[in-house]
């Protein structure tokens, strides 16, 4: 009786494993203009207006040092929805974003969605909507 009860619930929770990670992209995201070879480069993948505000975890994070003028990251398995990324290059690694006297960051930074602006994007601004398929992104450093 056991192994009968068993059987069926094992084959329910493969097939809900199954269409879950079907229904999960990869996000590859592609930087351009790497301008130094030093420090280390981080990026965030955010879902929500509070991600982007730093008032809540990053979905998935990831940093590497610069390898030549462009580098790529791939983030597995997110879910369908709404997201930003945030790319920074610490590239003295004192492991903050460095600023001018007037606030201006002086190492490299990108946003989604490469927005032209003189101040952080909005959310609105940096979001994009991924599906069930793969996807991916350039993102300008300046």
């Amino acid at each position: 009786m056991h192994r009968s009860v068993c059987r069926p619930l094992c084959l329910v929770a493969l097939l809900i494993a199954t269409i879950a990670s079907a229904q999960a992209a990869d996000l590859t995201v592609t930087l351009r203009g790497v301008r130094a070879q030093t420090g280390l480069i981080k990026l965030a993948v955010v879902d929500s207006q509070a991600g982007w505000d730093g008032q809540a975890p990053p979905v998935q994070g990831d940093g590497a040092p610069p390898r030549g003028d462009t580098s790529t990251f791939v983030f597995k398995d997110l879910e369908p929805g709404t997201y930003a990324v945030m790319v920074t290059h610490d590239e003295n690694g004192n492991g903050k974003l460095d600023s001018n006297m007037i606030g201006m960051p002086t190492e490299g930074y990108g946003f989604s969605n490469n927005p032209r602006v003189m101040r952080k994007p909005t959310w609105d601004e940096a979001r994009f909507d991924i599906g069930a398929q793969d996807a991916a992104i350039d993102i300008a450093l300046h």
